[in-house]
């Protein structure tokens, strides 16, 4: 289903087929990288932190920083060894416990659960979390609550309005719950900036990136090695034009 007013989609999809799509996130793995992808996901987890570092001007061992549906603690462990006062939250059982024992702060439960008090964080961060929420508002509404004056949100989901999307249309494995569990809500820049309007926030600035034509296998691979060539020219038209699939938004309490 598609919004006329902001063109966000909704997933028509059962209420049974969402959860049994859910369950694929309680496993110790959680979203722990594979073994040669651990160096790639602390690079980028680097340059996120060293953003919301340079966001609030601040040393690391000042920011306390929550990483809401943190799974089993890949994002938190970077955060953690670059010095900031991170901590989680995680539904899936499983998971909190493998970021538990790994020594990390994770509470096991919605952040509703948590009852965290008022401004208690400098940061908080949301990584393909809203996708999966029937209810955005409520969540962040209370990740406004618990935010500082003067703390940053930043938001990593799909960008429904990319390129990809309008080339891929229902190819696009993001669209996809069989392979994307839980994916129930896309966003797009517009849908994204009234969701921040409406919880207290303004979106501070807006980046996508990355654009895909073909996944692995769908065409000859002549056939995809151009189209990769191609998406890779246009990687840096997507990022000025808000037409790339991977959005990340920055938001601040008003």
């Amino acid at each position: 289903m598609r919004c006329p007013e902001c063109g966000q989609f909704v997933s028509a999809c059962s209420e049974e087929r969402y959860w049994q799509s859910m369950t694929e996130f309680d496993t110790p793995q959680g979203t722990l990288p594979a073994t040669d992808s651990v160096e790639r996901r602390h690079y980028q987890g680097q340059k996120v932190l060293a953003r919301i570092q340079k966001s609030l001007a601040l040393p690391p061992e000042h920011i306390r920083l929550l990483d809401v549906g943190c799974s089993s603690g890949a994002f938190l462990s970077t955060a953690v060894r670059l010095g900031f006062r991170a901590e989680g939250v995680e539904p899936a059982a499983q998971a909190a416990q493998s970021a538990q024992q790994a020594g990390l702060k994770v509470v096991c439960g919605t952040l509703q659960d948590a009852r965290f008090p008022d401004a208690s964080f400098d940061a908080v961060t949301l990584f393909e979390v809203i996708e999966h929420l029937k209810h955005p508002l409520e969540l962040l509404k209370e990740c406004r609550r618990i935010l500082r004056p003067g703390g940053v949100m930043l938001i990593g989901t799909g960008n429904a309005a990319s390129w990809t999307a309008s080339f891929m249309k229902s190819r696009w494995q993001y669209f996809h719950i069989e392979h994307h569990g839980g994916h129930i809500s896309f966003y797009n820049p517009r849908s994204l900036r009234l969701l921040a309007a409406h919880t207290g926030f303004v979106l501070e600035k807006l980046e996508t990136r990355s654009v895909r034509f073909y996944e692995e296998g769908d065409v000859l691979p002549p056939v995809y090695r151009l189209a990769k060539i191609v998406s890779e020219l246009l990687n840096l038209p997507s990022r000025l034009l808000g037409k790339g699939h991977d959005l990340l938004a920055i938001l601040r309490p008003r």
